[in-house]
């Protein structure tokens, strides 16, 4: 290894952003948000063929901030919709990136390994950290109720993660001694139950179940769904969206900005949020019964956690179960490269996918 604090690139792609950031150590060096015109991106349904066009855009940001790629010790990456995994880092491969190409479900942070390992050109580590389909689930929580369907883990485990073991560093012991429940309020919910470093229950965060969010429905009234789904007035795309993108707080207010609705809110408004929050401590305290009881504390993170109206309705019907810890917002590129830190340190082995 070249030296002891390590020059991170760190990348993470959306639909129509590329967010990178150069760190030394633990310093930024750099962040920036790199906007697309769609009608620049490569028109195609797969969008893992824009990892030419963003890794030159990448390039183009490093050489405007003065950084060469050979300058770089590590890149760290968006883990995107992968196989199920445990928690960990992991060393991008060409197994990685076929899965990649080929995910059922086509998402920007598949692009993130692709984009990263073509920087690379097999000259500089590639790692991606706890990637959305991380999955420690018991057993008992893969149960759906019919033998059809199965729980599966897709939750914002990277945040997840990060805060967990933020909250562990604060209070001078170890993640992996705690009972924790983390609720990770963004753009979608996630509540899992942290059980001495493992994720063993949390609900499906992409277009399964839980809470509803700004812009995802939950839980639905399922024998509802299906009589809409085949009533002839909706297509599947419909459907889909009506779960995910149109669902929640948008199919209420008419829109996912939490800002604004709280900078103008009138009592419908407020009922909606508080509505949220309900499903939000409600979800808890499920995961509560699965730590049985047996909780260190709440971690409340994410976008949404910044409302003070939303956090103090959580509060109210979930602090008799544990100490509650607030963390606002999430920073994923941070994250990032704490992980890289761990595994160029030694202090975790990265893994094999």
């Amino acid at each position: 290894m070249k030296n002891n604090t390590p020059k991170i690139l760190v990348i993470n792609p959306g639909s129509t952003t590329t967010k990178i950031a150069v760190f030394e150590g633990e310093k930024e060096v750099f962040v920036e948000k790199i906007t697309h015109q769609t009608s620049v991106l490569p028109a195609d349904e797969f969008i893992n063929t824009q990892a030419d066009f963003r890794k030159l855009v990448i390039q183009k940001s490093l050489r405007d901030h003065g950084i060469s790629i050979d300058d770089i010790d590590m890149i760290m990456c968006r883990g995107g919709l992968l196989k199920p995994v445990p928690s960990g880092v992991y060393a991008v491969s060409e197994k990685m990136i076929d899965d990649l190409k080929n995910a059922p479900k086509q998402h920007a942070s598949n692009l993130a390994a692709i984009i990263g390992y073509r920087l690379a050109e097999e000259k500089i580590p590639v790692y991606i950290a706890d990637p959305v389909v991380v999955d420690e689930l018991q057993t008992l929580a893969r149960y759906a109720g019919h033998k059809e369907f199965e729980r599966i883990s897709i939750f914002h485990a990277l945040n997840h993660k990060a805060v967990a073991r933020r909250f562990a560093d604060e209070n001078n012991t170890n993640y992996e001694d705690l009972n924790l429940i983390v609720a990770h309020m963004g753009g979608g919910i996630s509540v899992g139950a942290h059980q001495k470093g493992r994720v063993v229950d949390v609900n499906q965060a992409l277009d399964g179940e839980g809470p509803f969010s700004p812009e995802r429905s939950g839980t639905l009234p399922v024998g509802e769904l299906i009589r809409k789904a085949f009533s002839g007035n909706y297509s599947q795309a419909e459907m889909l969206q009506m779960v995910v993108g149109k669902g929640g707080v948008v199919s209420y207010l008419g829109t996912n900005n939490m800002q604004e609705i709280e900078e103008a809110l009138t009592p419908e408004k407020k009922e909606v949020l508080l509505a949220m929050a309900y499903q939000i401590a409600k979800t808890i305290g499920e995961m509560a019964t699965v730590l049985k009881g047996k909780v260190d504390a709440i971690i409340l993170t994410g976008g949404v956690a910044y409302s003070d109206l939303i956090v103090a309705a959580i509060k109210s019907s979930t602090s008799f179960i544990a100490p509650i810890t607030i963390y606002a917002g999430e920073d994923e590129m941070k994250a990032l490269a704490n992980n890289g830190l761990l595994v160029w340190h030694k202090k975790l082995q990265a893994k094999e996918y």
